[in-house]
């Protein structure tokens, strides 16, 4: 697609990443989730609290791709004691690529991929990896079509339900 860029989102940017968050996230999973556990998640998730200390946080980086002014999606790396789990100096976790739901298909997603490939490497990483929800094939296909490997499983809660994800690495060394 034309005229898509990437920009570093910044604190001033906290509505727009609250509106393309909830928007994504509620594209994604809506359908396979309840109405209250989905509520609460993006009510906690994308608070402004929440994101205010995301945005903040100087192991974790933002990125929008913005097509006409319009942000359509995004992306959320951590890095150091900031990853969700593992903690590894040497790794990078991509927290998040989300597209809005009309942009699906049309390579966006891989652009918000090349990107945190290009942080990764610019940070000196080993290695690249994530956590997928075990029922999002779409996302999982993506990440093994760019090279991912299944090398664990962790529980994801949303409110009262406990969901499978299967994380994911990328070796970036040989």
């Amino acid at each position: 697609m034309q005229n898509i860029s990437i920009i570093k989102a910044e604190l001033h940017d906290i509505e727009k990443l609250q509106k393309i968050g909830r928007q994504t996230f509620f594209e994604t999973f809506s359908e396979s989730n309840s109405e209250e556990n989905m509520q609460n998640y993006l009510d906690e998730g994308f608070s402004i609290e929440k994101l205010t200390a995301e945005l903040t946080d100087t192991n974790s980086e933002f990125y929008f791709t913005v097509l006409n002014e319009e942000v359509i999606g995004y992306l959320k790396l951590n890095f150091g004691d900031s990853q969700t789990e593992l903690k590894d100096n040497n790794a990078l976790e991509i927290e998040r690529i989300y597209v809005s739901k009309e942009f699906h298909g049309k390579s966006v997603g891989q652009l918000l991929f090349d990107k945190a490939i290009e942080v990764a490497k610019h940070k000196n990483a080993d290695y690249i990896w994530l956590g997928v929800w075990e029922g999002n094939p779409r996302a999982i296909n993506f990440y093994k079509k760019n090279g991912f490997v299944e090398f664990d499983k962790h529980i994801f809660k949303l409110g009262d339900d406990e969901q499978i994800d299967i994380m994911m690495k990328l070796n970036l060394k040989n």
